[in-house]
C-alpha cells in the first residue's frame, strides 16, 4: 500500500515526505501542563534530589 501511495504522489507532483526514522531530533521539545502538575512535578524532583528536566525524561521514557 505504501508503494502504491508514493507512486500516486509522485504521479501528482506531491512531494514524498521523509521517513521520521530518517529525521533529525534535537532531543527538545516543549509541553505544556497546568500549574498544579508543575508543582507536583517539580516537588517530586526535589525530593529525590534530581533534576525536573531528569524526572520528567525518565517518567517518558517509562
Amino acid at each position: 500500500m505504501v508503494i502504491e501511495v508514493v507512486d500516486d504522489m509522485r504521479a501528482s507532483g506531491e512531494p514524498i515526505p521523509e521517513p521520521l526514522a530518517d529525521k533529525h531530533y534535537s532531543g527538545e521539545f516543549r509541553v505544556r501542563i497546568s500549574p498544579q502538575v508543575h508543582r507536583a512535578l517539580a516537588i517530586q524532583a526535589a525530593e529525590q534530589g534530581i533534576s525536573l528536566n531528569r524526572l520528567a525524561s525518565a517518567k517518558l521514557a517509562g
